[in-house]
């Protein structure tokens, strides 16, 4: 059973830095991209990053270029997302994500596999 459990969510303050991690178990996700999404109160869930597992190459939505890092340690199978110089707009709830094979469009949630149940994270001003 493939599971994904992100931690290192959290209340913090306009600047601060936090890391997310998520565990992946139940399968290998090499040749997969791994990917974070989040989803603001009232709001649809929206792509944030994406690395794939193989090559690392990276994306990101423009909104966090420059601030967030996303990275993976193959060996643990863990992804994690450096958030640095938060925002009150960066609140929400992170999901972690797993698409299995390539995509034409890592940023659409429709394309990934499986998900994890989420993050809070809360940057107050």
């Amino acid at each position: 059973q493939v599971q994904l459990v992100e931690s290192g969510g959290g209340l913090v303050q306009v600047g601060d830095s936090l890391t997310l991690s998520c565990a992946a178990s139940g399968r290998t996700f090499s040749g997969s991209a791994m990917a974070w999404f989040r989803q603001a109160p009232g709001k649809e869930r929206e792509f944030v990053a994406v690395i794939t597992w193989n090559f690392g190459m990276t994306d990101y939505t423009d909104s966090v270029k420059g601030r967030f890092t996303i990275s993976r340690d193959n060996g643990k199978n863990t992804l994690f997302l450096q958030m640095n110089k938060l925002q009150a707009e960066d609140t929400a709830v992170y999901y972690c994500a797993a698409a299995v094979g390539p995509r034409r469009n890592y940023r659409l949630a429709v394309g990934y596999d499986y998900w994890g149940q989420g993050t809070h994270v809360t940057v107050s001003s």
